[in-house]
């Protein structure tokens, strides 16, 4: 256990570093989010351009990881969208944005930098796979859905081109497409620009951390035990045993990605959660999910790793 809090505490303890940082007023809101456009736009797109040009794309691109990982994301968005939807009968908009505190990880600012201490290089590649499935998959879903809605008198495919323009200028999907297009032809990046690459890279894990725990400073838990019970237990819980279970069906995975794919499932919602919630009148509930998910997976991250140690995916 000693071994797993050593891999884990470093990862908190710079999530408090942030957070202490905004307590304490040494660094702003305004100042904070500019390190996350930083990480956002810098460090994260040339992590994954690093990640697809290190190694034969064959190798990276695994069809059955993407299976699997998106199979197991498809089935949590399902459930949280049935329960919130037919079960407590919320509206389509809130319904869904439950369903996307449940499926989707934070897997830049959290599951890479945890992936990177447990399994090491790999997780850089796991990255941009599960990025794949979650910009290209859950979030359009999710967008798509709420704007229906809405109702604003968008008709749907106003409001899927809408979401594919969005997309179209997301940083890190940007990353991916550069990534993949050196990889194709074969370009060699000139030795500076590699070597920038590989110095943004490096940065993206600890100040992803940083922003991470400084955007939950002034969070407060209220008066919404029930909708952010349901959202952390969905993203805690039951998206890592759902991804557990896909894999589980899914033939020939390297190991080590099947241990990656735990530790980015296990991660808290992904860090814009509360931006999506608050354009849709779930602010509150949103950021009070993050908050409680993201002290709550210090504690279900070392279970996890240590579940993983004794059923032999990983060796400490």
């Amino acid at each position: 256990m000693l071994a797993i809090l050593a891999i884990t505490a470093p990862i908190f303890l710079l999530i408090g570093i942030g957070y202490g940082a905004r307590w304490s007023g040494i660094i702003s809101r305004e100042q904070l989010q500019g390190v996350g456009v930083f990480v956002l736009y810098c460090a994260l797109p040339a992590l994954v351009i690093r990640a697809l040009t290190q190694q034969p794309l064959e190798e990276i691109f695994r069809l059955n990881y993407l299976i699997a990982y998106g199979l197991g994301s498809i089935v949590v968005f399902s459930a949280g969208l049935f329960l919130c939807l037919r079960l407590q009968r919320q509206p389509l908009n809130a319904s869904a944005m439950h369903a996307l505190g449940m499926a989707a990880a934070n897997s830049g600012f959290v599951g890479y930098p945890v992936a990177a201490m447990v399994i090491g290089s790999p997780a850089a590649v796991l990255l941009a796979l599960n990025m794949l499935i979650e910009n290209l998959l859950i979030i359009p879903a999710t967008l798509i859905l709420a704007e229906m809605g809405n109702q604003h008198g968008s008709s749907l495919w106003q409001t899927v081109r809408q979401t594919v323009l969005s997309l179209a200028k997301n940083p890190v999907l940007i990353g991916l497409s550069v990534g993949i297009l050196i990889a194709l032809t074969g370009l060699t990046v000139p030795g500076p620009i590699d070597q920038v690459i590989n110095m943004l890279a490096e940065a993206a894990g600890p100040a992803a951390l940083f922003v991470i725990g400084g955007s939950l400073f002034g969070l407060h838990v209220k008066g919404m035990v029930r909708d952010v019970g349901q959202i952390v237990v969905g993203k805690l819980i039951l998206h890592p045993l759902a991804i557990l279970v896909a894999f589980l069906l899914i033939p020939n995975i390297d190991p080590v990605y099947f241990a990656g794919a735990l530790l980015f499932a296990a991660a808290p919602m992904i860090s814009i959660y509360p931006l999506f919630g608050q354009r849709y009148g779930l602010g509150g509930v949103s950021a009070t999910a993050m908050l409680v998910a993201t002290v709550a997976s210090f504690f279900t991250l070392s279970l996890i790793i240590w579940w993983m140690t004794l059923a032999g995916l990983l060796t400490m």
